[in-house]
């Protein structure tokens, strides 16, 4: 793989798996079959060599117990295709020789060897008698030939079932990766809104996982984009009434007969607009909150030093209304998280204590059995069993709470997110020490945050 200009990545391989599959699988057959030719060629040409050494040298033997006379004899004039044979005398003097052009040399390596004469080589096996010598040549090229010849006879059936085995394999790849095209053709017909899984029949097993991970991904989406919508409509409805509101003020404002309702005028003109201020950013946080759900790495944060800040920024809050806002026990701790978002859910559980609380609000951080064991306590009136296990929804308020103070809902709903993007565990109780609610959160201690766990309504 090679970098082209432009950023572009060119490879030599076609990127299509079908390509890929039959390019390997008749690249192999293809290999397969000149591997089985040049076995068979060379196995064949070892066996000719064995027949026709054997022949070569049961005509020479033959010869020799023929000519045991020692008579000279006349050159014979016969063609002969595959043997040459010569004979001489002790002395030189030829006495038999095969017709042919190529004379062998006087000069013979009894047995077998290999002898290069006119640009040929032959195959020669010589053996001396009483009276004279024999030789016994072939031409090395007509046993190629012959092995060859053998070679192709016994490869022919395979070549030409090559082209068979060819639509084989197509057919077998092409009806493969047949789910993975219906597949294909399932998510092309879809439009946007549907996040129906994908079917799963016929899926081979390996691509069962790629499958799964997709209909996990396809409904982990359908939960976001329900969330999404759910939010969308649940804010737009929590928006019109404060809206309203501020319009029915600005109204007021307008029609004040004197300077002291006007003034009454614009003074719950400017509550309502902080209540709407507030409530568009607490419906920011939860809604940024929401969209990270795949941050950024979770780093070592210190738990106490955030405690500490966060006391000290809601310390003029609670002042201006009266409230003795302390930090108890504060261990030394370090979490894995993100401390933005801790942060946010710190303000958030003070400005809950302060706003419900009527005197004291106190905030300790402590270890406990591997964790970090977070706590918030006030003084209000608490929240009722029965509403424990709902007041972590979006919009969600109780009676009480509404009487008690303005809000919107939200605080909670982002605090519990936050909390189960950090692993961590919520609990709402009583508070035996000040009487009012009791906010427990349990973080685990020096590692990377697991998941989520839900919320339990009380301790």
């Amino acid at each position: 793989m090679n970098d082209a200009p432009g950023g572009r990545r060119w490879t030599l391989l076609p990127r299509s798996l079908r390509y890929r599959l039959l390019l390997f699988l008749l690249g192999a057959m293809l290999t397969s079959a000149l591997i089985q030719g040049l076995s068979a060629y060379r196995n064949a040409l070892m066996e000719t060599d064995e027949i026709f050494d054997y022949q070569m040298q049961q005509v020479a033997l033959s010869l020799r117990a023929g000519m045991g006379t020692g008579l000279p004899l006349t050159l014979g004039e016969e063609q002969s295709i595959d043997l040459i044979v010569q004979v001489w005398g002790l002395d030189g003097t030829p006495l038999y020789r095969s017709a042919g052009p190529d004379w062998l040399p006087q000069r013979a390596v009894l047995g077998f060897s290999n002898v290069a004469l006119r640009g040929k080589r032959y195959r020669v096996f010589a053996v001396q008698g009483r009276f004279q010598v024999v030789q016994v040549a072939q031409d090395i090229a007509v046993r190629q030939r012959m092995a060859g010849q053998l070679a192709w006879r016994t490869v022919l059936p395979t070549a030409l079932m090559l082209p068979l085995l060819a639509l084989v394999v197509w057919w077998v790849v092409s009806h493969s990766l047949a789910p993975l095209e219906r597949v294909r053709q399932q998510l092309s017909r879809r439009v946007a809104q549907d996040l129906a899984p994908v079917d799963e029949a016929d899926v081979p097993s390996e691509v069962q996982p790629l499958v799964s991970e997709l209909n996990s991904l396809l409904a982990r989406v359908g939960q976001a984009f329900e969330a999404q919508q759910h939010f969308v409509a649940d804010a737009a409805h929590e928006l019109r009434s404060p809206l309203a509101a501020l319009k029915l003020q600005l109204q007021s404002v307008r029609r004040a007969p004197d300077e002291t309702a006007r003034a009454q005028a614009l003074e719950r003109l400017g509550q309502g607009i902080d209540r709407a201020s507030h409530l568009i950013e607490q419906l920011l946080a939860l809604a940024r909150q929401d969209s990270a759900k795949t941050p950024a790495p979770a780093q070592a944060i210190a738990l106490d030093q955030l405690c500490r800040d966060a006391v000290v920024d809601g310390a003029t809050l609670a002042h201006a209304r009266g409230i003795d806002l302390g930090l108890g026990r504060c261990d030394e701790v370090r979490v894995d998280g993100h401390p933005e978002a801790l942060t946010m859910l710190l303000r958030n559980l003070l400005d809950n204590g302060i706003k419900y609380g009527r005197s004291r609000v106190d905030l300790s951080l402590e270890r406990s059995g591997g964790q970090a064991l977070l706590v918030v306590e006030d003084d209000g009136p608490g929240i009722p069993d029965a509403e424990r296990g709902r007041v972590f929804d979006r919009f969600y308020r109780s009676e009480s709470q509404a009487q008690q103070a303005p809000g919107t809902g939200l605080g909670l709903a982002l605090v519990r997110s936050i909390a189960q993007d950090h692993g961590a565990t919520l609990r709402l109780g009583h508070s035996t020490a000040l009487g009012g609610l009791r906010v427990e959160m349990a973080l685990p201690l020096g590692s990377t945050p697991g998941r989520a766990q839900s919320p339990s309504p009380s301790l």
